[in-house]
């Protein structure tokens, strides 16, 4: 039984005039390429963490379409919102309604055999920046969530004590503490951010997050800092290619 990861799908099944194949030649063919390298890993026994950006559906209904899709990949699959997954209803749809394989973070824990896991969105912070190694591609067709009014930093706050909130109730049997956000919860410099803070303060040891687009090629990004591993997940930066966690 083993652990992978894999952020930002942006699955377009449900929502063919979004797919991310605007982008060029790294899109090409992505959801393919995810299928393949996903059957060829992982195992019925597995789970794979996904931490946001998994459907560019607007309504739940055609979001559902590439959720199928998910569930007919091997191992059981555990969900994050992002940012761009303005699909995402209540916590008593989504249990209603999500394929058997599928389960979700939001306000909540999740334990797996030896692992217990937790974790929020987050959304962007002043503290940190990533525009050094970005390759920044603008999307004529961006959609914007017209239901976030607050400042980024309101948002920020309000995720982090989401994130609190979640850790708090990891399972103290667990032999693996793991947390997701959407966002990247700390730097490129690992310097202490406020998300690393409670992730110290609840003793996770591996956090897995996405969002991050077009970096530059080569570079190897975050890693250990005070006990916790940061590992990002982003399809394009993984090369489509889930990463095997535990």
């Amino acid at each position: 039984m083993t652990l992978w990861a894999l952020a930002d799908l942006h699955l377009a099944f449900g929502a063919p005039d979004k797919s991310m194949e605007f982008f060029g030649p790294t899109w090409q063919n992505y959801a393919e390429r995810i299928e393949k390298n996903w059957r060829a890993l992982v195992q019925k026994d597995d789970l794979v963490l996904i931490p946001g950006d998994i459907s560019w559906a607007l309504k739940l209904e055609n979001a559902l379409i590439d959720l199928r899709w998910i569930d007919a990949l091997p191992g059981t699959k555990l969900l994050l919102r992002g940012n761009h997954d303005l699909w995402w209803p209540s916590a008593s749809k989504l249990k209603e309604l999500l394929p058997p394989s599928i389960h979700f973070i939001q306000n909540n824990v999740f334990n797996w055999n030896d692992v217990t896991i937790g974790g929020t969105r987050l959304w962007d912070s002043e503290e940190y920046g990533f525009s050094s190694i970005i390759e920044f591609q603008e999307n004529p067709k961006e959609r914007i969530n017209k239901e976030e009014k607050p400042s980024s930093e309101t948002i920020f706050v309000r995720e982090l004590g989401r994130l609190e909130l979640s850790l708090k109730a990891l399972s103290e049997k667990a032999k693996w503490r793991i947390a997701m956000t959407h966002y990247p919860p700390i730097g490129l410099d690992l310097a202490p951010s406020r998300a690393s803070k409670v992730f110290e303060k609840y003793q996770v040891e591996t956090v897995v997050f996405g969002h991050l687009h077009n970096v530059q090629r080569g570079k190897d990004l975050f890693g250990k800092a005070r006990g916790v591993n940061y590992h990002l997940t982003s399809c394009d930066y993984l090369d489509f290619i889930p990463l095997k966690i535990l």
